[in-house]
């Protein structure tokens, strides 16, 4: 009874833990928002940031992944270095170092608001690579594309309407003359655009650590290998764009702190945990924890940063939101049981059957023949294809 109630227990966490990962994650990357833009206020550069926090992260993964992963870590090849190259320019070098500017240009509440824009740019680059299919008869697949376009104009709200300022935690109001004037000054339409810019880095870099896990299945090699291409990378767009080499020079304040954070909390444990549930769960699922993010920066954006919240923001992130949980919706109901049928593109129908005799490759049957003619057992699994007749061994 015990060992039941126990295996139960264990098949419940097992389903709850990406759950609980990508919970966890939210606040890990809230606290970065705000430990973040404190350092920029005492004079970090984002590229600098970008360097170091990988430096901390590939010394804290990389050992892990030496030590663990030195029996199941594939062989590497060219075309899984070449995509480990591109992972390493579109998260640690495109990616921060637009939504770090974008954030210097905003708030970090407007900034963490933008982040729930990933499941619709992912989404919409799902479909150019023919990774997603829409068919409007279906609800599901009619929602995600609501959805998207619901959460498109929610962005587009929060760029073009700021409105009245909403003070819903009081006792800011010794910086509300510098926080005024810093508003003045801030490029809002500039900072929106490197946000939109550094959310569609981020999603091509969620679809394409998918398909490198397919080939390469070594999660926290994977994460060092990132780490340390986003070192040597975005060492060489800081050298470019910072030519005062005193802003590599950092004390035992904000600065440093902000680097180990981000580098543990938000590049190492963060790529490495992603991965895992993308392995299990999709790109989409990953993004769909943002809203929670976007609600602790805020509180905390207004209690220790004393940051004004826009009416234009509320409302524009109240529609991002709700856009968001539309297309993650849509996305839940695209997994359909084994046993119903599904209806391809052609017209064809796609049945998954078991068979008897793993040595069958096909079977050739009239459109006469019924399924429940067919007599297999359920260790096998066959898929009727399109094509007049043939089931194929899957």
């Amino acid at each position: 009874m015990g060992d039941i109630s126990f295996g139960k227990m264990s098949q419940m966490f097992n389903k709850i833990k990406p759950f609980l990962a990508m919970f966890s994650l939210q606040f890990g990357y809230a606290g970065m928002y705000i430990i973040t833009m404190v350092s920029f206020k005492h004079g970090m550069s984002h590229y600098i940031l970008s360097v170091y926090r990988h430096v901390v992260a590939t010394i804290v993964i990389a050992p892990f992944a030496i030590i663990l992963e030195r029996k199941i870590r594939p062989k590497m090849t060219l075309p899984i270095f070449l995509r480990i190259v591109v992972l390493g320019f579109l998260e640690p070098v495109l990616d921060q170092n637009l939504y770090n500017l974008g954030m210097k240009y905003t708030s970090t509440t407007y900034a963490s608001a933008f982040v729930n824009l990933l499941p619709a740019i992912t989404f919409i680059m799902a479909l150019a690579f023919r990774l997603e299919t829409v068919n409007i008869r279906k609800m599901h697949s009619l929602a995600k594309v609501i959805g998207t376009v619901i959460t498109v104009s929610g962005a587009m709200v929060m760029t073009l309407y700021k409105g009245p300022i909403m003070n819903f935690i009081k006792g800011g109001g010794a910086s509300h003359h510098s926080a005024s004037s810093e508003a003045s000054t801030q490029h809002w339409v500039s900072g929106t655009l490197m946000l939109i810019g550094s959310c569609c880095g981020w999603s091509s870099f969620f679809i394409l650590q998918s398909f490198t896990l397919k080939k390469y299945p070594a999660e926290l090699s994977l994460t060092a290998w990132i780490c340390f291409m986003g070192i040597i990378e975005g060492s060489i767009v800081s050298l470019i764009m910072e030519r005062d080499m005193s802003v590599w020079m950092i004390g035992f304040d904000s600065r440093l702190l902000a680097c180990v954070y981000s580098g543990i909390v938000c590049s190492g444990m963060a790529y490495y945990v992603q991965g895992i549930v993308i392995r299990e769960r999709g790109p989409v699922f990953v993004t769909s924890f943002s809203p929670l993010c976007m609600i602790i920066t805020a509180a905390l954006g207004s209690i220790i940063l004393a940051e004004q919240i826009h009416l234009g923001s509320i409302i524009g992130a109240i529609l991002i939101v709700f856009g968001l949980y539309t297309v993650v919706w849509g996305k839940s109901k695209d997994k359909k049981s084994p046993k119903e049928d599904l209806v391809n593109e052609k017209g064809g129908l796609t049945l998954e059957l078991p068979i008897k005799d793993t040595s069958i490759k096909s079977i050739n049957f009239d459109s006469n023949t019924t399924i429940d003619q067919v007599n297999v057992p359920a260790d096998q699994i066959l898929k009727l294809k399109a094509g007049p007749g043939i089931l194929t061994h899957q």
